[in-house]
């Protein structure tokens, strides 16, 4: 099975990148799976029910969420009514959605994914994800040996420990967060393919997807300014993971960085 992750999806250069860039990697690659992380698609903040069919559309299977999840109040639609899109599992027991799901897609085997959020320089602070995997993970191969992870977080330490930990239980684990992708896809002893951080889709040219001159004048200034989502060199960042049906293993992992012209 072929899977490709998609980083965080940021506004709709974001969405344009989805759109125009996964046919041609998915007749590439010969994609059997793709996940996104949408935490960002509507405008830079958050994700709308429209937004998500739109992504569904454009041939996203499952999307997962982090820290911005309730910047568009239409969410709770998403997580009382779309099983396939994901809130962070370690919300506090009561929160509307669910931290994972089983996919059944064509012929393939089920596939499980799972979304996770880290605690380290996190808001809002939530249970404690690595205590909450073990324990999803688990349940999760009572359906399927393949399962996919996104650990939305800051810290690098607190991901690489978060997927040592998993190495054996998952097929893989991804971060996503700070929008900017890291050189260390590796696969760990236990078969479990790793990457920090999954990079962002949308405008490179930028500050991690916003227009550069509002970010200075904060940075400069400590004054509040109005964020909006940048326009230029739009790239889909993401990993391609490749995993052995049958053991759920990771047996190569690519990362992906594609530009639109």
């Amino acid at each position: 099975m072929k899977l490709l992750f998609i980083g965080d999806i940021v506004g709709s250069p974001g969405r344009r990148a989805v759109r125009e860039l996964l046919p041609g990697l998915s007749q590439k690659h010969r994609l059997d799976v793709v996940i996104a992380n949408g935490e960002n698609s509507a405008g830079g903040n958050g994700i709308t029910p429209d937004i998500a069919a739109e992504l569904f559309e454009f041939g996203v299977h499952a999307i997962t969420a982090g820290d911005h999840l309730w910047d568009q109040k239409e969410v709770i639609e998403l997580l009382q009514n779309e099983p396939r899109f994901l809130r962070p599992l370690n919300y506090p027991s009561g929160t509307p959605g669910h931290g994972s799901t089983v996919l059944k897609i064509r012929d393939l085997p089920p596939i499980a994914v799972m979304n996770a959020q880290g605690r380290t320089f996190m808001q809002p602070p939530l249970d404690n994800p690595f205590t909450l995997a073990l324990e999803e993970a688990k349940w999760l191969r009572q359906h399927t040996n393949i399962i996919f992870v996104d650990f939305h977080a800051e810290a690098t330490s607190e991901k690489i420990a978060f997927a040592r930990m998993l190495d054996g239980q998952v097929s893989a684990v991804i971060g996503t967060h700070t929008h900017v992708q890291t050189a260390d896809e590796q696969i760990f002893p236990g078969g479990t393919a790793y990457l920090t951080d999954a990079g962002f889709t949308g405008p490179h040219e930028s500050v991690l997807g916003r227009e550069i001159h509002p970010v200075l004048q904060r940075f400069r200034t400590a004054m509040p300014q109005r964020f909006e989502v940048a326009r230029n060199d739009i790239k889909l960042h993401g990993a391609i993971i490749e995993i052995d049906n049958a053991s759920g293993r990771a047996v190569k992992i690519e990362r992906v960085s594609e530009s639109l012209t």
